[in-house]
């Protein structure tokens, strides 16, 4: 059989754009010998659709829209990710199904069985579970249909314990598949390729004695980053073909035996697109643009605003903007009050200049003087502290959204998670933007970033990778004056943020009992401040947001 997989970049809720996108895929592998076409998870309406779905017409127009999709399918039959309205009466409203499409009309639904409701995902909010994968039958052959979760169940996975009973891979093992097909919507974080084909997509082969073919979509939508890296592995878990990452692509795939003559042969190298297998790092910077390009676009905006301090932080955003959008389309603003350096303002201007981005500078000492001076009788008995320091910092949020707002350009922040996560940023201040483009990002990999960037120049000037890291909102000030030294920041964020440890395990872990209260303190008091922040796009496992549920009123200390 030869597979077409249409790996592609949905929006969602743009069911005209997503139909044309489908019926256009399928026309092109239809054309290059598919026999079989697959599509991604939710490609109709783009996934997550969220509440979305509680709409009243959004469900009935995935429907109809389905039914446009499924005329234009001809002899060669397709499957599709798709919302289906659950008829029964009885449990959620709605399945994540998969239709099979053949001869103009919908044939029948397969239906996901696990739905994720960890993370960033909430799909029981929504879809009632089935009970059993589908088998579906076409041209002499068995071909069952999974939707994401279902093959995410392997022991060495911690949310297998979320699901009891069998699993659709056993449900399916038994009923002697040709082929299985996988259709996914598998958000993208740093290090989870690995995991996914090696782990998931190969044990899933090797359990049913088929091949297995994984269709993922790629792309951004809100905070979520879709990778794509769909691929084909036989019935050994060994990889046939793969996709690109971070970019749309259409791969018919040859899923015919190896002849008697070659049998014993060693495998052919994998088709592999020059994208697949990057790393860490590289990864990192795909995601981020393609999350950054997508989140803008597919929300109206053409151009993008970055307050440029002359530091790293701004730098690799302003360094990612140029790519997402086009250095045309990117403004850097240098905003300098009088504790701002001459060595800051000059590292900002050289970095747009070897972006090519326009450069502007926009000087807020009056303003500040000004805002200190209608205080002065209210903060004229009190000790000069942080309070006036971020004075500077909320004036220059002002001055950027005002910017944005007269030019209609996407106004993006530049903290990164170390600093999210202690409150080393300024509410209604540098915190202003629409998003967070590295929020999500430890410091450490900024700083990695940054070398990446300048692989083969000088982009990011050397002065704002290798100078100590500082807010310049008073003289002389580093940020190693409130925090630790950031690898060690870094290590004990992971730990506390992202791994649940507690104090106790850190200390005993080796790090100070000092440092490692002071840090949790900071982490725990400043919840209030991240649910205010810009949505930040996720590259982590758990980052900030709608993954992370901490409450804000709480007094629990572990």
């Amino acid at each position: 059989m030869r597979l077409g997989l249409a790996q592609l970049n949905p929006t969602v809720g743009d069911l005209a754009g997503n139909r044309s996108k489908i019926i256009d895929a399928y026309a092109a592998l239809v054309a290059q010998g598919a026999e079989l076409v697959v599509f991604p998870e939710l490609i109709v309406c783009g996934y997550p659709p969220r509440d979305l779905l509680f709409k009243r017409r959004f469900v009935p127009d995935v429907v109809e829209s389905l039914a446009e999709i499924a005329r234009a399918v001809g002899e060669v039959p397709a499957i599709i990710g798709t919302v289906e309205a659950n008829a029964s009466g009885k449990g959620r409203p709605f399945f994540n199904s998969a239709a099979f499409c053949h001869r103009g009309a919908v044939v029948t639904h397969g239906r996901k069985c696990l739905l994720p409701t960890y993370d960033v995902f909430d799909e029981d909010r929504y879809f009632e579970p089935s009970v059993f994968p589908a088998l579906v039958e076409h041209a002499g052959k068995r071909i069952g249909i999974t939707i994401c979760e279902d093959i995410w169940t392997h022991p060495m996975l911690s949310t297998r314990r979320l699901y009891s009973g069998r699993t659709p891979l056993e449900q399916l093992a038994g009923q002697k598949c040709d082929l299985m097909v996988n259709l996914s919507a598998s958000p993208w974080h740093s290090s989870k390729e690995h995991l996914r084909q090696n782990v998931v997509v190969a044990d899933a082969a090797r359990a049913l004695g088929c091949p297995v073919a994984y269709v993922n979509a790629i792309g951004g939508n809100d905070e979520l980053i879709f990778d794509g890296r769909s691929h084909v592995v036989d019935a050994s878990g060994r990889l046939i073909a793969g996709l690109a990452a971070f970019a749309e692509e259409l791969r018919v795939v040859d899923l015919a035996p190896a002849s008697a003559a070659s049998a014993g042969a060693r495998p052919p190298s994998p088709q592999l697109s020059p994208t697949f297998a990057l790393s860490d790092i590289a990864d990192i910077h795909a995601a981020l643009v393609l999350g950054l390009r997508d989140y803008a676009h597919k929300s109206g905006f053409k151009r993008a605003l970055i307050a440029l301090s002359g530091g790293i932080d701004s730098a690799v955003v302003g360094a990612i903007a140029a790519e997402a959008f086009g250095p045309e389309n990117v403004t850097g603003v240098s905003l300098p009050s009088s504790i701002s350096s001459q060595h800051s303002r000059d590292d900002a201007r050289v970095l747009a200049q070897n972006l090519g981005i326009r450069f502007e500078t926009v000087r807020i000492s009056d303003v500040v003087n000004e805002t200190e001076k209608v205080l002065w009788h209210l903060f004229s008995q009190t000790k000069r502290d942080v309070t006036e320091e971020n004075i500077q910092a909320r004036v220059r949020g002002v001055i950027m959204m005002a910017l944005s707002n007269k030019f209609g350009a996407l106004l993006l922040t530049t903290g990164n998670k170390s600093e999210m996560a202690v409150g080393y940023c300024t509410l209604y201040g540098d915190m202003c933007g629409g998003l967070a483009v590295i929020s999500d990002v430890f410091k450490m990999q900024v700083y990695a970033l940054a070398r990446w960037i300048n692989r083969e120049k000088e982009i990011i000037p050397l002065s704002s990778i290798e100078k100590p890291p500082s807010a310049e909102l008073r003289p002389n000030q580093k940020d190693q004056d409130s925090l630790p030294p950031y690898d060690m920041l870094d290590a004990i964020l992971k730990g506390y943020v992202e791994e649940g440890l507690s104090r106790r395990d850190l200390i005993a872990q080796g790090f100070a009992e000092a440092v490692v209260n002071d840090v949790a303190r900071k982490v725990d008091l400043n919840e209030y401040k991240r649910k205010q922040a810009a949505p930040g796009l996720k590259i982590t496992p758990l980052a900030f947001g709608v993954g992370r549920r901490i409450p804000i009123v709480q007094k629990y200390v572990s």
